[in-house]
């Protein structure tokens, strides 16, 4: 079926997994934008948070091929966010990881190219597909050893993503973001430090740290990590793979440091419980986006200060007026 081009047309813009936490933040900046028609698919009867008026969502089963073909029907474009583990579950159940994202994510992969698209963005992980660092901060060129299996399944994807690039000509552009964190982070489901460490701070309940200081991590604000994403798709390049990260690392104590700061004029304080260092923890993460950058201009512009103040007061207001799925 033919399609509008997005250089003569208004492009529609098909977002895998968009009702999430990355893809809510996503949807909203593109549906401001006005340019694109944007089709949000997700596993879910409706989506964990609102979606911007004007997106369109499709909750349908995309291991199904002709649910699948229908959808790239209608596209120009695919952002792929669609994952259905986080590090800490992968770890719990490296099986069950392969099996819940392999072969969903190849089998949109194998169709994408199969459809007559202008792009296609993988977001994968910038935060754990290199493994333990030589140097940072890292650049796109580093050798890639992960370390966990998502990030062992991560690569995976990438490399079906490369392959399908080569063979059948799919337009891909790989992302590799750093750590996210935000508003609309759910700490209850291990999404990362952050909303796991403010999570804790809510409830009275103490923060675990493996080794005195902890990890070193580049925390990059969801708003300025969908901006990355945008960036990639207008003026990314075609087999390019782009890190999205701050440049900036902060050890795990730094981060409670600054949090603490941000809790207590609000009757909260945060706890500790120091443990012993995980081997399979890498020590430190940090990511150039100098080549993002150089395509498209794209620069972060919330510090972690400002970021962790606001996704505070959001987790704050969620949980005493208990309106929203931040606990649930």
């Amino acid at each position: 079926m033919a399609r509008p081009r997005c250089n003569t047309g208004r492009c529609t813009t098909l977002i895998v997994g968009g009702g999430g936490f990355i893809g809510s933040h996503l949807v909203a900046l593109l549906a401001a934008r006005g340019s694109r028609n944007i089709i949000v698919a997700g596993r879910r009867p409706h989506p964990r948070f609102p979606l911007a008026t004007g997106a369109r969502y499709v909750n349908g089963d995309i291991n199904d091929a002709g649910v699948l073909r229908g959808l790239l029907d209608q596209c120009d474009e695919v952002i792929d966010l669609a994952y259905a583990t986080v590090p800490k579950t992968s770890f719990d159940d490296p099986v069950l990881d392969v099996l819940s994202n392999l072969p969903t994510s190849v089998a949109l992969l194998r169709e994408s190219a199969r459809s007559n698209l202008r792009r296609f963005i993988l977001v994968s992980s910038g935060g754990t597909v290199y493994g333990k660092a030589n140097n940072l901060p890292i650049s796109e060129s580093h050798p890639t050893n992960p370390i966990s299996p998502y990030g062992i399944t991560k690569l995976a994807l990438e490399k079906y993503a490369q392959m399908y690039r080569c063979l059948e000509g799919l337009p891909a552009i790989i992302v590799r973001p750093s750590n996210a964190y935000g508003i609309h982070q759910l700490g209850k489901l291990s999404q990362g430090f952050v909303g796991a460490s403010i999570h804790a701070t809510l409830q009275g309940e103490e923060v675990r740290l493996f080794g005195q200081q902890g990890t070193t991590r580049d925390y990059i604000f969801v708003t300025d990590l969908a901006e990355g994403i945008n960036a990639a798709l207008e003026h990314g390049i075609v087999g390019e793979t782009y890190n999205i990260g701050t440049g900036i690392g902060l050890n795990n104590r730094e981060v409670l440091d600054l949090l603490d700061s941000v809790a207590r004029p609000s009757g909260y304080s945060v706890r500790t419980q120091v443990l012993p260092e995980r081997a399979f923890d890498v020590p430190a993460n940090v990511l150039s986006s100098a080549r993002l950058t150089s395509v498209s201009g794209w620069l972060p512009r919330t510090t972690f200060e400002e970021g962790i103040r606001l996704t505070w007061q959001w987790a704050l207001t969620t949980n005493l007026s208990r309106e929203n799925t931040f606990l649930r």
